[in-house]
């Protein structure tokens, strides 16, 4: 047993996120199939899903906006003609509070959007309903492991640039 002199260490803070306000900051869907008059009844879709993120500061203290990007197409696997495209700039405006400097750059990109992705999976289920397709619910997306791979990404874009020597 280790003698605490009877006083307690300090408590960190704790961590405050609290969403301010999500919208739509951009959205297009264009369907294909009804532009060119596309069909058949061999049609396979082939679903790709691009995710990106953006946060940055407000100016207001301690208020940041995040924006989730979402490039959704499908194409048919037999021919390779595009059925449709979606793209979705959904974004969130965020109150943190007592998250240490180092931190504040991950949690941005991992927490803030985990609040956000069921808005973004009910908007694009919804859309390619309306817009002539079996709804699409996209999968869901682990944002620590996308925040790694562009850290990863970044370090070995730093590596490979090639360095002047004046």
């Amino acid at each position: 047993m280790t003698e605490t002199n009877g006083t307690n260490p300090p408590t960190p803070p704790q961590v405050r996120m609290q969403a301010l306000a999500q919208y739509t900051r951009d959205m297009s869907f264009e369907n294909m199939v009804a532009q060119k008059g596309l069909g058949g009844a061999d049609v396979q879709p082939d679903v790709q899903v691009q995710v990106s993120l953006d946060a940055r500061k407000r100016s207001t203290e301690n208020q940041y906006e995040v924006i989730t990007k979402f490039k959704v197409t499908s194409k048919n696997k037999n021919n390779g003609d595009t059925l449709f495209l979606l793209e979705l700039d959904y974004g969130g405006l965020f109150h943190v509070e007592n998250v240490a400097e180092e931190q504040l750059h991950p949690f941005l990109l991992i927490e803030c959007p985990r609040l956000l992705f069921p808005f973004v999976r009910r908007i694009i289920s919804d859309v390619t309903r309306d817009g002539g397709f079996p709804p699409l619910n996209i999968d869901n997306v682990d944002f620590l492991a996308l925040y790694r791979m562009e850290l990863q990404r970044r370090a070995q874009a730093t590596a490979e640039a090639p360095t002047t020597v004046s």
